[in-house]
């Protein structure tokens, strides 16, 4: 992997909120060639129902991610809770390669363990149970086969139905759950996790349990435990937030809209 590396997640792009859009096309214009690799990790879009459901915002972007990689940057996009069914078609648009979670990102200061981070929520029980039955194959491909005005329909009854689930659940509930942050960790045998979702941006230090299976060197001798490092990346709402991966470390980093 190149030695800069970007990654961004939650633009939550939509056609209502244009000061977003403006701020990614600057973004890119800004990093055009100067960095190897973007990653994309997740709910680059408020909404995706389908590479089909074509509009001019998917436009823009895709014509300003494919100039992006077209000038020497390799792009990787995840799905997210929001976009998880852009497909290889809109992908290829915008010059970019669909990778599946968890991702293991090597980079010069090791590896790194990339998710959107939805599913670390796993206190949120009606969530889970909603994301595993919309990420089945044959769900996507029904719902897919289905005219677009039932699509956008579905989609704006389950944004009501989140919003009113959203108001009474307790604040906690829809942040990470740690012991889950640890078991994504210890199964993928990593130390550092880059992830979005929750919205709170922050670099988080904490000792993960020693798993039998992690190498000795990594072990912290005097603890018997490993020093772990989880990067929440922010949402583009009312900044912009990017993480840069370099010889150096990562760094998580915060910048004004575009007036």
């Amino acid at each position: 992997m190149p030695s800069r590396i970007l990654a961004i997640s939650d633009l939550h792009l939509d056609q209502s909120r244009p000061d977003i859009t403006a701020t990614l096309l600057r973004f890119l214009r800004e990093n055009r060639s100067n960095c190897g690799a973007l990653f994309i990790l997740g709910d680059l879009f408020e909404v995706w129902l389908g590479d089909d459901d074509s509009s001019e915002l998917a436009d823009t972007v895709a014509t300003a991610l494919s100039e992006f990689a077209a000038a020497g940057t390799a792009i990787y996009l995840m799905h997210g809770n929001r976009d998880f069914l852009i497909g290889d078609a809109y992908s290829r648009r915008c010059g970019a390669s669909l990778i599946d979670e968890p991702y293991i990102l090597q980079t010069g200061q090791g590896s790194v363990l990339l998710l959107h981070g939805d599913q670390l929520c796993t206190d949120d029980g009606d969530y889970q149970q909603f994301r595993q039955m919309v990420r089945a194959d044959s769900w996507q491909q029904e719902f897919l086969a289905k005219p677009l005005s039932d699509r956008r329909a579905f989609a704006r009854q389950a944004r009501q139905r989140s919003q009113a689930a959203t108001a009474v659940k307790a604040d906690a509930i829809m942040d990470v759950n740690q012991d889950a942050v640890h078991r994504w960790l210890q199964d993928s045998q990593q130390a550092i996790m880059l992830h979005g979702h929750t919205h709170r941006p922050a670099t988080h230090e904490f000792e993960l349990p020693l798993a039998p299976q992690d190498d000795p060197p990594r072990k912290n001798p005097s603890h018997g435990k490993i020093q772990a490092q989880r990067i929440v990346l922010g949402d583009w709402d009312q900044q912009g937030w990017f993480a840069e991966i370099s010889d150096e470390g990562i760094e998580l980093k915060q910048f004004p809209f575009q007036s």
